[in-house]
């Protein structure tokens, strides 16, 4: 099993939600986000005063699931949030030990 951590520009989650309904994808857990990298940030004038903001708003997406569909998701990601600017967003794969579904106690794939 994998995890997928996605952090994508905020007005992409709902094209990315759609996107995982029509290759059966139904569950993610999303965060609200803030960082920095090669977008850097802007300048803002607030009540006269100009300050900088560093942290760009974004959302993170993770999502676990088996070895077999990572890079069917993957894709799905890339052409669902691809806006080919500076800032898009980067994708995270790590590996799973255990999954466990606290209600039923099910394990690893039927916990998924």
């Amino acid at each position: 099993m994998k995890k997928i951590e996605a952090i994508i520009k905020p007005f992409k989650l709902e094209d990315l939600k759609e996107a995982f309904s029509t290759i059966g994808l139904h569950g993610m857990t999303v965060t609200e986000v803030k960082g920095f990298g090669r977008q850097k940030g802007h300048k803002e004038v607030y009540r006269g005063a100009e300050y900088v903001v560093d942290f760009i708003p974004k959302v993170k997406v993770d999502i676990v699931a088996r070895d077999d569909q990572v890079e069917q998701i993957l894709e799905t990601i890339i052409s669902a949030v691809k806006t080919g600017k500076i800032g898009d967003g980067k994708i995270f794969v790590s590996p799973v030990e255990t999954v466990c579904r606290i209600r039923t106690g099910e394990r690893d794939h039927e916990a998924i």
